[in-house]
């Protein structure tokens, strides 16, 4: 019988890959992570009490284990360091990339169990050659996979997402018609650790320190005002500028050398093509030769056509067809080719 650990959030997804894993005939046990002490929208003592229900229910063990160490070690002080240097993190994708498929996979394989599963929206597939692909969710309005570019072959033969092929209704249906104590229980998308969505305040809270106002200038060099710290502001942004202008602006550029924000019109923030780093490939070793994929840049975004060459041993060059607005350092650019994730990296 195969044996599978389940990432047990304390929500309404993961309750119900428990469920079909049983189902299934899994030998199951389901584990719920500390990763934050303070305030946060997950692993509170709520959904802790709500995993543990569904796992009752299920008659299958379940744990609860402590890592709040490392995700303050590979996430937050990640998230911190990003910010301070003038870019944007993307927290889900290391919290995947350092936690679930690193320290709690290998967990798993140390307590001899074959499969961490999850309640992502992703599949995991197989092809001719053996090697493991991950492909979109066949629900493309939940589909995860951007923020599992990051896996490995190695993880992706070890990992189970049960609800790979089901939409969120059918989802909820299921958990509806087995009665779980998750099955009405809402979705957050703010990042756990700062469930208030006030990066700024959260980072000088951790760190300590005060970050320097300076000048906010428009794209001529003219001072136009002044912002409350380069942590307060990503590319794009329009909110907040505290700057009265005769028509929109936004976030067009941040300098650390002469800590100034650059505002700009909707029109200066379109670029056509962008470099990343510290990349990892799926559906192949390397990219050999110049590739015609789609590309996303941010989780919300349309896929868009591009030409992808791999320029090092980590790094790609991603050209677009269309200028792409407010490309943004730090975020993930995630490949596809169909319905199947290339690989991705790091915007630089």
């Amino acid at each position: 019988m195969p044996k599978a650990v389940i990432a047990m959030s304390g929500g309404v997804d993961s309750s119900v890959a428990a469920v079909l894993l049983k189902e299934q005939g899994y030998e199951c046990i389901g584990v719920t992570m500390k990763l934050f002490c303070g305030e946060s929208r997950c692993c509170s003592l709520a959904d802790v009490n709500d995993a543990k229900t569904v796992a009752f229910g299920l008659n299958i063990p379940h744990y609860v284990l402590n890592f709040t160490d490392d995700f303050d070690a590979k996430v937050i002080r990640n998230f911190v360091n990003v910010y301070e240097r003038g870019a944007t993190p993307n927290p889900c994708i290391d919290c995947n990339r350092y936690i679930k498929f690193n320290i709690l996979m290998l967990r798993a394989q140390q307590l001899d169990f074959d499969f961490l599963a999850t309640g992502h929206y992703a599949r995991v597939e197989r092809d001719a050659n053996n090697r493991f692909l991950l492909r979109k969710s066949s629900d493309e309005k939940k589909d995860q996979s951007y923020v599992l570019y990051c896996l490995t072959q190695s993880q992706l033969a070890h990992t189970l997402f049960p609800l790979g092929e089901l939409s969120k209704a059918d989802v909820r249906k299921i958990a509806a018609d087995k009665n779980l104590a998750t099955a009405v229980k809402g979705e957050s998308q703010d990042i756990c650790f700062v469930p208030d969505g006030n990066y700024g305040d959260f980072i000088e809270r951790y760190t300590g320190k005060k970050y320097p106002a300076g000048d906010i200038i428009d794209l001529g060099g003219k001072v136009i005002g002044r912002h409350r710290g380069l942590i307060r502001y990503t590319i794009g942004q329009r909110r907040g500028l505290g700057v009265a202008a005769n028509e929109p602006v936004y976030v067009a550029e941040k300098s650390l050398a002469g800590n100034t924000v650059t505002l700009g019109p909707d029109s200066s923030l379109y670029c056509s093509g962008l470099d990343a780093s510290d990349i990892n490939l799926i559906s192949c070793d390397r990219i050999e030769r110049p590739m015609r994929v789609t590309v996303k840049t941010r989780y919300l975004q349309t896929e868009q056509p591009a030409v992808a060459e791999q320029t090092g041993s980590d790094t790609l060059h991603i050209e677009f067809d269309k200028p792409q607005r407010a490309i943004t350092p730090g975020q993930a650019a995630v490949m596809y080719s169909g319905d199947y994730v290339v690989g991705g990296g790091t915007i630089v």
